[in-house]
């Protein structure tokens, strides 16, 4: 490298120093930030003051947790760091940092240390959905299925779970499934249902489990197979979703196209019944 005696400079966090021209060149687009020097991961101006924006944030947040202030009603020096952070966050996403847009979005979505307000909300998720972040595009997709600050608009909701969804967003692949069944926003399709299903369920979400569970036992979508039944409903039980406890439960207590064990199907039962699900609470009633 050569002199940097007369020009001007940018030190950064790893404490080297580049021409500014230079430095400026790390935070274009696509460019991976990274020093030249050492490989240490830099952040620009905007991004460090996100950082410390959250570590405020963070501060106040678990002392609500610990029970020391509420939300409602935070200390003068608690509610100032909030304002603070809200500050810090809206400068960064006035440049169009997506990341400190979906925080805004959450903020005054929870309504913590700020004016719940579900339209301000939504303002700052589209903008960070519009930007790629999944988790502001499933939110947004939830704001359209829901209503929630805007008008309510399936073919919306729709359109932002599958952007979240195809860059593995569980929740959306869920919800995306279940509008393909019901036919809201989509045209009604078995076969997109079953695959937005699989998707969320091979990353482990239990109620898609539980609902490939159900289609396998009714050969809905895909050919009917109780072992694949019993394999999806199993994964979901094992997370405690109760309506696959109850329906694994039931199909060993009968000896449905699978060996029949009552113990095992009893305990199972149980566990539903324990949850609340009324069908199991009948069943286990009737074996005491």
């Amino acid at each position: 490298m050569g002199s940097l005696v007369g020009t001007t400079v940018t030190t950064l966090q790893c404490s080297h120093v580049l021409h500014a021209e230079c430095a400026a060149e790390l935070f274009k687009p696509g460019v991976k930030r990274t020093c030249p020097l050492c490989r240490i991961p830099i952040q620009s101006e905007l991004e460090q003051r996100i950082g410390e924006a959250t570590r405020r944030f963070v501060a106040i947040d678990q002392m609500v947790e610990r029970g020391e202030a509420s939300w409602s009603a935070l200390p003068a020096e608690a509610q100032s760091e909030i304002d603070a952070a809200v500050s810090e966050w809206r400068i960064a996403a006035d440049h169009g940092l997506e990341e400190a847009q979906y925080k805004l979005g959450i903020l005054f979505s929870t309504g913590r240390g700020v004016a719940q307000s579900d339209k301000e909300a939504a303002k700052w998720y589209k903008m960070a959905a519009e930007q790629g972040n999944p988790e502001a595009q499933f939110n947004l997709g939830h704001f359209f299925a829901t209503g929630r600050g805007m008008l309510q608009r399936d073919e919306k909701a729709a359109q932002w779970f599958r952007k979240a969804a195809d860059q593995g967003h569980v929740d959306a692949q869920q919800h995306l499934g279940s509008l393909y069944m019901q036919g809201r926003g989509v045209p009604q399709s078995n076969a997109q249902m079953v695959r937005w299903w699989q998707k969320a369920a091979e990353q482990g979400d239990m109620d898609s489990q539980n609902n490939l569970g159900n289609l396998y036992a009714q050969g809905t979508g895909v050919p009917q197979s109780h072992a694949e039944a019993m394999e999806w409903w199993g994964r979901a039980a094992e997370q405690g979703q109760m309506n696959a406890q109850c329906m694994k439960g039931l199909f060993l207590l009968k000896g449905n196209g699978v060996a029949k064990n009552q113990v095992e199907g009893l305990k199972l039962l149980r566990k539903a019944a324990d949850q609340g699900h009324p069908e199991a609470k009948m069943i286990v009633a009737g074996f005491k």
